[in-house]
Parts: C-alpha cells; sequence; structure tokens
C-alpha cells in the first residue's frame, strides 16, 4: 500500500518465488527456529523415505526365512524396525508442523504490525483516495495469505522436494530403466499442472480483490450511514453490495472449477503412473531383474 511518491523500483513479477522476498526482513529474527524447523522438515523426509527401505527389508528377509521358527523372529524384528521408522517419523512431523505453524504465526503477527504503522504515516491523501473496508481487508485478508505460505504451503513444498529428489536417487539405485519412464511420465504430468496451477493462482487473485471490494462498500455505506439514511438509499446501496458479493462468488465458482479439473488431472494422472511402474516392476520380478522388495520399496 504504496502512496503516488512511492519508490518505482522494479519488482518480482506477480507469482514468482522473489516476490517472497520482502518478507526477509521479518524471517531474519528468526534465524535460529527456521534452521530448526528445516531440520524437523529434511529429517522427516529421510524417514519417510527409509520407510520403503525397510518394507523392503521385511519382504526379502522377513517372508523368505525356510525355518518356521527363524521367519518369525525375522518377522517381528522387522514390524519394529518399521514401528520405529513411524514412530520417528511422527515426532519429526510433529516438530516440523509445530515450528513451522509458529513461524507462520509470529511472522503473521509482525506483518500486520508493520503494514498498520505503514498505514497511520501516511498522508491525508491516501485516506480520501483509498477506502477504509479495503484497507482493513488488505491488513486482515492479504496477511492471512502470507500466514499460509510461511506456515503451510512453503514447508509442504521444500519437504515433497527433499522426498522427490531422495525418491528418484533410491530409483536409480534400484531400477534406472524405471527411473527413466518415470522421468518421461513426470514432465507429462507436471506441464499441464503448472498451467493450471497459474490459471487457478491468478483466479484466486481475482476472488481475493472481488471480496475486497465488497468489504470496502461495506465499510463506506456503514461510515456514512446517516447519510444514506437521510436520502433513502438503503435499497440500493444493498443492491450495490448483493451485485459486488455477487461478483466475488461468480469469481470463485471460476476458481473452484479451475481447481476441480486440476484436482481430477492430478489425481488420474499419478495413479496412471503408478500403476504404469506397477507394472513395469512385476515384470522385472518375473525375469528376476529385482526382487518383490525391490518393488514394494519402488511402489
Amino acid at each position: 500500500m504504496a502512496t503516488s511518491s512511492s519508490s518505482t523500483a522494479p519488482t518480482a513479477p506477480k507469482g514468482s518465488p522473489r516476490s517472497l522476498s520482502g518478507l526477509q526482513p521479518f524471517l531474519r529474527p528468526y534465524r535460529g527456529r527456521i534452521v530448526l524447523a528445516l531440520f524437523f522438515l529434511v529429517m522427516a523426509a529421510i524417514a519417510t523415505l527409509v520407510f520403503p527401505l525397510a518394507l523392503r527389508s521385511l519382504i526379502d528377509g522377513g517372508l523368505t526365512a525356510t525355518d518356521k521358527g527363524e521367519q518369525l523372529m525375522a518377522l517381528r524384528s522387522h514390524f519394529f524396525e518399521l514401528f520405529a521408522v513411524a514412530a520417528a517419523l511422527g515426532l519429526l512431523s510433529a516438530g516440523r508442523f509445530y515450528m513451522v505453524s509458529w513461524l507462520g504465526e509470529r511472522v503473521t503477527a509482525d506483518l500486520r504490525n508493520a503494514v498498520y504503522a505503514h498505514v497511520l504515516r501516511q498522508s491525508p491523501e491516501f485516506f480520501e483516495t483509498t477506502q477504509t473496508g479495503e484497507v482493513l481487508s488488505r491488513l486482515t485478508g492479504d496477511t492471512t495469505l502470507v500466514q499460509t505460505v510461511v506456515g503451510s504451503s512453503l514447508s509442504m513444498g521444500l519437504r515433497n522436494a527433499v522426498m522427490g529428489v531422495g525418491a528418484l536417487g533410491m530409483l536409480v539405485v534400484t531400477n534406472p530403466y524405471l527411473m527413466v519412464q518415470v522421468l518421461g511420465v513426470l514432465v507429462l504430468i507436471v506441464a499441464p499442472s503448472v498451467w493450471f496451477g497459474r490459471r487457478v493462482r491468478k483466479l484466486s487473485r481475482a476472488s481475493q480483490d472481488r471480496v475486497a471490494d465488497s468489504s470496502a462498500i461495506a465499510a463506506e455505506v456503514l461510515n456514512a450511514i446517516p447519510v444514506v439514511q437521510s436520502y433513502t438509499a438503503e435499497a440500493r446501496e444493498a443492491a450495490r453490495f448483493d451485485r459486488s458479493t455477487a461478483d466475488a462468488f461468480n469469481t470463485a465458482v471460476r476458481r473452484t472449477k479451475a481447481r476441480s479439473v486440476l484436482v481430477a488431472f492430478i489425481i488420474i494422472a499419478t495413479s496412471a503412473a503408478l500403476l504404469w511402474g506397477l507394472y513395469q516392476g512385476t515384470q522385472a520380478v518375473m525375469r528376476g531383474d529385482i526382487t518383490a522388495g525391490h518393488l514394494g520399496q519402488t511402489v
């Protein structure tokens, strides 16, 4: 919310990760907690990747023993290993969730304070030309979006990136041929997903703007309600607000439709990729190229 005299320095394009660089001053005081959150995040991702290795050990080691007593002992040992991995994953995920959520809440609170203090220092012209409802909507709604990004979306993106790199590395070791096929399928999945994602983000921004317009109209009318009532303009103002909320609803419906298509595409495409990989894996097991445990690990 800059005034007309604001600096015209170039900014990062909307939707670019560089647009988050403005949060650096708010994140810098909590470097220690950020490092701790990253530690929990990486360790939770590693624990997730270790689980398939433990499952492979169970299938290849616990189910192939010929002696029933040895098989029972081996199964117990492997199931204890699986439980240890699951317990570690749960504790590390809890630590990651707490630290990342704390950072999201703290940064959002600091951002609200900074925005409010900045608004109070604006010139009278700013308050004459900017509706109070829009300022309040930006102060609450926009900072809530920042909280979602810092406290959830960014964490999930980093975790998925670590898991993706680790999974591809494990796949290279297990079955390089299948890894090449998976990479080809991923390209076919990611390219349309990126296009749909950009459209959803654009519609989300438009929906947010329409909600801000409705809030601005409500604040404008309620602040001047004696004037509105003196001219018996209640019905006209109600109709104007109805049109604004209808625009917000229609924009939200378009966003929801685009998101629904994106969800359907991702679920169908990833399921098809998983089934294709499973089919190729079963063929490799039948040829003797890999063991059943390797197949379980790959899946």
